[in-house]
């Protein structure tokens, strides 16, 4: 079972980028850089393969809009970015 709760705030871990699968997006858009924040819409896991754990999480996009994107665990984070 997950950390994360709907309506977190999260962080990406990494460049989230779009591999296709998110329609009204180019392929290889750049959802989030690493640090930006999202919120957590939704929790699931693969049909595939019950045991891996997948995020819905809404990133906003250049347009304002909020782009619904797909994460797996290791592409998240709770802790937001330090700075120094």
């Amino acid at each position: 079972m997950s950390a994360f709760e709907k309506g977190d705030a999260v962080f990406a871990a990494t460049t989230i980028i779009n591999d296709g699968s998110v329609p009204g997006y180019p392929e290889n858009q750049v959802f989030a850089e690493p640090g930006t924040m999202g919120m957590l819409v939704n929790t699931g896991h693969l049909e595939e393969d019950p045991s891996q754990e997948v995020f819905l999480v809404g990133f906003e996009d250049a347009n304002g809009g909020l782009a619904l994107v797909t994460c797996l665990p290791d592409e998240i984070t709770a802790e937001p970015p330090t700075t120094h």
